[in-house]
């Protein structure tokens, strides 16, 4: 019986420089952003220049990025305390 390797079709996916300290501060940078676009919006909305689709669209763009950002941290909490709570 002849067992041959399965080849997948894409390269490998690139997992990133763990050690990159600064991707935690771009994230939430890009989170502050995302906030700050939505309060332009809503701005725009209240002095009659923009449209309330706009507000809507940016907020809840907002409000998802920062519910990412919170179950993320969540769960590296949970990582860390497992982790410390763990017998040596």
């Amino acid at each position: 019986m002849k067992v041959e390797l399965l080849v997948p079709d894409a390269p490998p996916a690139s997992t990133g420089d763990a050690g990159d300290a600064a991707a935690f501060g771009r994230a939430l940078d890009s989170i502050g952003g995302a906030l700050a676009r939505a309060t332009r919006a809503e701005d725009s909305f209240a002095e009659g220049s923009g449209s309330l689709q706009d507000a809507v669209y940016e907020r809840v763009r907002a409000d998802v990025a920062l519910s990412v950002a919170t179950a993320t941290a969540q769960r590296a909490t949970q990582a860390v305390q497992s982790i410390l709570n763990m017998q040596v």
